[in-house]
């Protein structure tokens, strides 16, 4: 870690997608301790954007490193990435899935399973664990999502519209996880287009539009130097122009799409054997 704390940098970063420029000179660096929020329409860029900050993606220019400028494809560890699409084996339990994403980091089941635990509780997960997840619910997933990208221990966590589709009562419990990482000393990315959840969840907010950053402070700040009386007026005010069609879905991008949903869901010869649950000491 850096003197100043920078836990990931991104610099002058743009990514093409044949003649389609995604992010257009893209800057700015995510500290130790922060709630930081990618707030922007559908085709915004975020997406791609996340997919740059955990090494999926490489930048068509510019660099995004971890704060000792390593690139970051070479410390995913550091990272832990709640995609989109969750990912999960069905024919496994919410624990196997668990564990079988904390042994390709290396961690060792106890660790892992004391991790689990841990946020298990705030999630109300517990009794859960043990289930099979092919009868789970989207709030049930996405939970499981969180626990297996926290269980390593990650320094930042990314995190794709954790609540999209989310019934209330899941959306909330998802938004104090978060609140009780920031407690905790934790660093989190979190991309949205809710203007209210961001400015609940948030403490710095980077707005991005059409693949470019329109404005990046608090939600006060912005409010503030807008002139404004909401952060909704602030978004309106910084985003005048029309939002582009979101083109991460087109048949082009089919081979990338593929690698991010590889990444999260590898490929396993035999199902996780030995699927004990270990006590917590």
């Amino acid at each position: 870690m850096t003197a100043n704390n920078t836990l990931l940098r991104i610099s002058n970063v743009k990514k093409n997608f044949s003649e389609v420029e995604a992010l257009s000179g893209v800057s700015f660096e995510i500290n130790s301790g922060e709630i930081v929020g990618l707030v922007g329409s559908n085709g915004a860029g975020k997406t791609t954007l996340l997919r740059l900050m955990s090494g999926v993606y490489t930048p068509t220019s510019g660099s995004v490193t971890l704060g000792d400028n390593t690139p970051v494809h070479e410390m995913r560890d550091n990272l832990g990435v709640v995609p989109e699409s969750t990912g999960l084996y069905s024919r496994l339990t919410a624990w196997e899935n668990i564990r079988y994403h904390s042994r390709l980091y290396g961690v060792d089941d106890k660790i892992a399973w004391k991790r689990t635990v841990k946020f298990a509780q705030s999630l109300e997960m517990e009794e859960n664990l043990a289930r099979y997840t092919k009868g789970f619910s989207r709030g049930m997933r996405q939970k499981t999502a969180l626990l297996r990208a926290l269980a390593h221990g990650p320094k930042v966590l990314l995190l794709d519209e954790p609540t999209a589709g989310l019934d209330i009562t899941s959306a909330r419990t998802v938004r104090a996880l978060v609140a009780q990482i920031k407690q905790e000393g934790g660093t989190v990315v979190y991309s949205t287009h809710q203007l209210f959840e961001a400015q609940q969840v948030c403490d710095r907010i980077i707005i991005i539009h059409n693949g470019v950053v329109r404005a990046d402070g608090s939600p006060q700040q912005l409010i503030k130097e807008n002139n404004c009386a909401s952060l909704e007026e602030a978004y309106v005010a910084l985003t005048q122009e029309k939002a582009r069609v979101r083109f991460e879905d087109s048949k082009s991008e089919s081979g990338i799409t593929k690698l991010w949903h590889k990444l999260f869901r590898p490929k396993t010869p035999k199902l996780i054997e030995n699927a004990e649950v270990f006590e917590d000491e």
